[in-house]
């Protein structure tokens, strides 16, 4: 089935349509052999009723009417044939002693009495009627189809019947019936089913309209407005269509996202690739411009000695931010991390030394607990990222700030006293390359130290949090613990 018959619309109606003609068939073929039963049954009491009215003793009430005789000829005398109804088939088979002797038999057409013989191929079909009292049915050549029966008195056999004329006409004209309100009635459910199961099936066409306008976006790149949804009186769960419905939005709903975190992923790209290209661009440009000075100036120690000095620290410089990068890189990529005990009491004791030696002017605090703290992980990345977050409390707050690490079970929290962060800088924090206010920086950084953090903190399977106001700023570092 293809085109417009495989729609479920079609289907729906077809089968309705076939389900009414079959329950009207089932219908007409019941109703048709009850009815031919009952007629057939009132026939039979009548066909029973001519023969006792048949063999019935006496003279004839009345007198014998036109054209009917009183009896049958050489028929015994007690056999009547008067008062009969129409169409009435009476026939005497003689005694048995008499073989020579045919049946004798006449048919009553009408009324007023009017009387015509049988046949010889009729009476011999009826001679063979059994005398057990039952009505039976024979096709009388010449004649027609009779309902008869049999019954013996007197040495002979009497056999009276009726036609079946009347109850085939009557079983014809309601077959004929059947067939046209049967016809009427499939048509009807046709034409009603495609309306109803049209109305019905509106709100699923609804749906499906909201699927081809969203199909029909570009979704390949660039920023997606995918606000298209299902309408809310469309989502009721309760309902067939709603599910389906409410399914779609939820769907849309996770395509969005998707498309929305592929675009800013793309923009960081972008951003990524500015920035790094940046942050590259000025340590090169400084290499060179050494470099061409002390080409100059060859015979001049000293400036050739600064130039190279100077080469040597932003080629530094600039080796650390490929390193940065570098790691990012393979913490994107999946690359999994080196996996042994880490005792971070010993690591932030060794952390917050080197920052006291880094920056004296501050005041720098430790809380640990009693027992040793250890996670599963990569001791030289979670070094690098209490480094990091030690190292962005120094650049960042004056001298005389306290800055306190504390270490418990499968947590590490750096806390600061100093001004915070600018308003809505906290939100972008762990973006790559965003660097706070520069009047407030002590030092020149590339912006990657708190993307850093996130990201090894989550490539250890953690989480980091960042709270800040004026006069306190805290990382909250969660690993799993190591058991």
């Amino acid at each position: 089935m293809s085109g417009r018959w495989a729609s479920l619309t079609s289907r729906l109606v077809i089968t309705t349509v076939a389900l009414v003609a079959l329950v009207a068939l089932l219908i007409g073929f019941a109703t048709t052999l009850a009815m031919r039963s009952y007629l057939t049954g009132q026939l039979d009491a009548d066909v029973q009723s001519s023969l006792r009215r048949a063999g019935e003793s006496g003279p004839p009430r009345g007198g014998a009417g036109p054209g009917l005789p009183e009896r049958l000829p050489d028929a015994p005398s007690r056999f009547d044939v008067r008062n009969q109804g129409p169409g009435t088939l009476i026939a005497v088979v003689p005694p048995s002693s008499d073989t020579a002797t045919k049946p004798l038999g006449e048919v009553l057409t009408d009324t007023p009495f009017n009387s015509r013989r049988l046949s010889s191929a009729a009476l011999d079909d009826l001679a063979d009627v059994p005398t057990d009292g039952q009505v039976h049915e024979v096709d009388l050549p010449g004649v027609g189809t009779y309902r008869v029966t049999a019954a013996e008195a007197d040495g002979a056999t009497l056999i009276t019947g009726l036609p079946t004329d009347d109850v085939n006409d009557a079983v014809a004209s309601m077959v004929q019936w059947e067939l046209l309100l049967g016809l009427l009635a499939v048509l009807t459910a046709g034409a009603a089913g495609l309306v109803l199961v049209r109305r019905q099936l509106q709100p699923l066409h609804e749906v499906a309209d909201t699927a081809h306008r969203v199909a029909a976006q570009h979704l390949a790149s660039g920023e997606i407005d995918l606000t298209d949804r299902v309408p809310e009186h469309l989502t009721d769960e309760g309902t067939e269509v709603g599910r389906v419905g409410a399914a779609l939005n939820t769907l849309l709903a996770h395509v969005e996202s998707s498309l929305e975190s592929r675009h800013r992923s793309e923009q960081q790209v972008r951003q990524f690739v500015g920035d790094a290209s940046h942050e590259l661009r000025t340590p090169l440009a400084t290499i060179k411009g050494y470099a061409e000075l002390a080409r100059r100036r060859p015979d001049d120690a000293a400036a050739v000695g600064a130039a190279l000095a100077k080469v040597e620290a932003e080629s530094g410089r600039m080796t650390s931010l490929v390193e940065d990068l570098l790691l990012l890189a393979r913490l994107d990529s999946g690359r999994p991390l080196d996996s042994e005990p880490v005792d971070l009491t010993r690591l932030l004791l060794e952390a917050v030394a080197d920052a006291r030696v880094l920056a004296p002017d501050h005041q720098w605090q430790l809380d640990l607990p009693e027992e040793a703290v250890e996670v599963l992980g990569d001791e030289q990345r979670l070094h690098q990222v209490v480094t990091n977050l030690l190292t962005n409390a120094r650049k960042y707050t004056p001298a005389g700030t306290t800055v306190t690490a504390r270490v418990r079970s499968g947590e590490i929290v750096v806390t600061d006293d100093g001004p915070g962060f600018a308003p809505g800088l906290a939100d972008e924090a762990f973006e790559r390359f965003v660097r706070g206010d520069t009047a407030r920086h002590r030092e020149g950084g590339a912006g990657l130290g708190l993307s850093l953090v996130k990201a090894i903190t989550e490539a250890h399977g953690g989480t980091v949090e960042l709270t800040t106001r004026a006069g306190q700023t805290r990382f909250t570092l969660r690993f799993p613990t190591h058991r």
